[in-house]
């Protein structure tokens, strides 16, 4: 059996089929998907639809984003954030042309779902964004950190290689567990479209929000595969601009 983690899709769902095709998934992989499906290319709405159906044949965890929190809202109320509008909000809501009321309410459920973090029998954390607590993701004090937080990554970029994950100058908070996967702060802005490892902290947001690709990885091996960059998937549109 593999295990997949699959980064920041944001509406874009040929590259997500892209990649699945690529990785040539079988029935008893798992697929760990880091948040953010939704927010960017036009295919919002379809990219839930298709991964409501791919839970079904196959082992998916689904890790909550903040553009996820934020059309979940709107779906759940009607209301429209403002923030979330303008970088992606807008073309999510159009994705979602055409969806009965029983389908809408179908995704609302499955945003409601979305897990805030996992943690597998090998110690190894997932989630979208970071966390702040030294005592470990559980004590986290406010939920928003998990899927907002962009300080764990910074920290992690910061450390000196140097020093060993055993040694007292390694940050606390890291300690905690074997590897840490996120999301939400694209590697491009490293220049940079590959996954990104620093200190025991894999970063699997490759951009495709905006002018990456899309990537798969075996959480075992760190082999991945990749998309073709989203702006040639969707030639005629735009896509967010960079935030």
């Amino acid at each position: 059996m593999r295990t997949y983690v699959i980064g920041d899709i944001h509406g874009g769902l040929k590259a997500l089929i892209q990649v699945l095709n690529k990785l040539e998934v079988k029935d008893d992989d798992t697929l760990i998907f880091m948040g953010d499906y939704v927010d960017g290319w036009s295919e919002a709405a379809q990219v839930v639809q298709f991964l409501i159906e791919l839970s079904q044949k196959i082992n998916c965890v689904f890790i909550k984003g903040n553009h996820d929190v934020w059309c979940e809202n709107w779906l759940d109320s009607g209301d429209v954030n403002p923030t979330w509008y303008i970088h992606g909000g807008k073309e999510t809501m159009e994705s979602y042309t055409g969806f009965s009321a029983e389908e809408k309410k179908e995704h609302l459920e499955f945003f409601k779902n979305l897990k805030l973090y996992y943690l597998d029998d090998k110690n190894r954390l997932f989630l979208h964004a970071g966390f702040t607590s030294m005592h470990g993701v559980t004590k986290e004090v406010f939920e928003e950190t998990l899927y907002f937080d962009r300080t764990l990554w910074e920290m992690a970029l910061a450390i000196d290689k140097n020093i060993n994950k055993d040694s007292v100058l390694f940050p606390k908070r890291l300690q905690h567990y074997h590897e840490i996967y996120i999301g939400h702060t694209p590697t491009t802005n490293f220049n940079s479209f590959e996954p990104m490892n620093a200190a025991n902290i894999w970063n699997v947001d490759t951009g495709v929000a905006f002018s990456g690709k899309l990537t798969g990885m075996n959480i075992d091996t760190k082999i991945y595969l990749q998309s073709d960059i989203i702006r040639d998937l969707y030639p005629d549109e735009k896509g967010r601009n960079k935030d």
